[in-house]
């Protein structure tokens, strides 16, 4: 089992579409945060802990997320996705590009 923590800003469009979109696939689990002061659910170091791969949206959050969480990263994967915020919730678009970035590390061997 892989489990998988999405991360962008405020926790309302990308990332909760990624925990959505792989909660489905095989042998994952997913969830999800954000690192704004008003993300809907904040990131904690418990869901940082938790995670086997942490998939950041841009490279501020990864930024962010090493500055923060720096003593519960260590030795975990983390992959910035490059994915900007343009995308609506479970935008088919959005869908799409988290799929081909994000779904290369989550395909169960």
């Amino acid at each position: 089992m892989i489990r998988a923590l999405f991360v962008c800003s405020k926790n309302r469009l990308r990332s909760p579409t990624a925990e959505q979109v792989f909660a489905g696939w095989p042998g994952v689990e997913t969830d999800s945060a954000g690192l704004g002061a008003d993300a809907d659910l904040p990131l904690s170091p418990e869901q940082v802990r938790w995670a086997d791969i942490v998939f950041v949206m841009e490279k501020a959050h990864r930024a962010r997320l090493s500055a923060k969480f720096r003593a519960c990263l260590n030795g975990k994967k983390v992959v910035c996705l490059d994915i900007p915020d343009d995308y609506a919730f479970m935008q088919p678009e959005l869908v799409a590009l988290l799929e081909l970035k994000a779904g290369k590390f989550l395909r169960s061997k």
